[in-house]
């Protein structure tokens, strides 16, 4: 079981290095980095070439903090981490996971391998994007970053859906808070691949066929906008494009997947009326949508496990992930 779970691992980094261009030698250390277990993060992939910095960023010296929760920050080789249900369990869907932090940190695991690992449970194929966080790329665009690393990681994912047993047609896009902006983002800002691109990857489509929004930022022209991450993302004084752009309500438009939204009503944070906001413009367009307002929760509340009332999403989420695959 080891041997063939490692034998997929080889196979799928092999042509993901191959199109990147990729020293044999780094194959090999990426290899020797890549961890299997029967349960839990199968591998590691990066976005772009691992031997080069990403496009227009600049080198930052990454650093991981362990307290209550993992946080990461100056974020300089993004990457995916996948975590593969078993066969028997799978349904063929998966989720790219984008964990929250306001544009400034990553809250990787209560908003990213927490819930990958419970994706797993329910045969759901996770994979936690850890992205560049525009306060610290050094790009000269820098809310492009973020944007680029999701779009990346999508067409990864299906580029490699044969390999993972996914279903490209059912591939999802998750996040919480400010990753739910990025979430919504690529939700509203997705193309269908660059045909003529030497890269197989990037001729892949980066179109969510679903978005999970979790106490997401939404808007940016709303008085109910979170104002750290407008900042975090887009500067002190943004453009009025930018703000009108990146504000997901304001891009939603026929294409738009459908999407499922959780909020607490007492979000002091994030408050709940950017989940409004965006069912609304979902709903006017005709887009399949469910939201489930909860009493209680705050910000930041993850899987909710210390409250069953909380905890209650993860099974409704369940049910609609199930309802989209029998309505495919």
């Amino acid at each position: 079981m080891v041997l063939r779970r490692m034998w997929h691992i080889f196979a799928a980094t092999l042509r993901e290095t191959r199109t990147m261009k990729t020293p044999l030698g780094l194959i090999l250390l990426m290899l020797l980095a890549l961890r299997a277990r029967s349960f839990g993060q199968d591998f590691v992939l990066p976005l772009y070439d691992p031997s080069a910095l990403p496009p227009g960023s600049a080198a930052v010296q990454e650093r991981v903090e362990k307290t209550d929760i993992t946080r990461i920050s100056n974020v300089r080789n993004p990457n995916i981490a996948v975590y593969l249900p078993s066969k028997r369990l799978a349904t063929g869907q998966a989720i790219v996971i984008c964990p929250g932090g306001g544009y400034q940190i990553l809250a990787y695991d209560l908003e990213g391998t927490d819930i990958a690992r419970y994706l797993n449970s329910i045969g759901v194929a996770a994979i936690v994007l850890k992205y560049r966080l525009p306060v610290s790329c050094g790009c000269p665009e820098p809310w492009h970053a973020p944007l680029d690393d999701a779009r990346r990681a999508m067409r990864l994912v299906r580029h490699n859906a044969g390999t993972w047993n996914i279903n490209p047609g059912e591939v999802g896009v998750m996040g919480f808070s400010a990753g739910g902006h990025l979430a919504s983002t690529l939700g509203t800002h997705f193309d269908g691949g660059i045909r003529d691109d030497r890269d197989p990857v990037e001729r892949e489509s980066c179109r969510p066929d679903f978005m999970i929004l979790m106490y997401p930022v939404i808007s940016f022209v709303d008085p109910s906008s979170h104002a750290g991450s407008r900042e975090a993302l887009l500067g002190k004084n943004p453009e009025a494009s930018l703000l009108t752009s990146f504000s997901s309500e304001l891009q939603v438009h026929a294409d738009t997947p459908p999407a499922f939204l959780v909020h607490a009503s007492d979000d002091k944070t994030v408050p709940v009326r950017n989940s409004l906001l965006m069912y609304e413009a979902l709903h006017s367009k005709g887009i399949s949508a469910e939201m489930h307002i909860l009493t209680e929760g705050g910000h930041g509340f993850g899987l909710g496990l210390g409250n069953p009332h909380v905890n209650s999403w993860t099974e409704n989420l369940r049910l609609w992930l199930r309802a989209l695959t029998h309505a495919g």
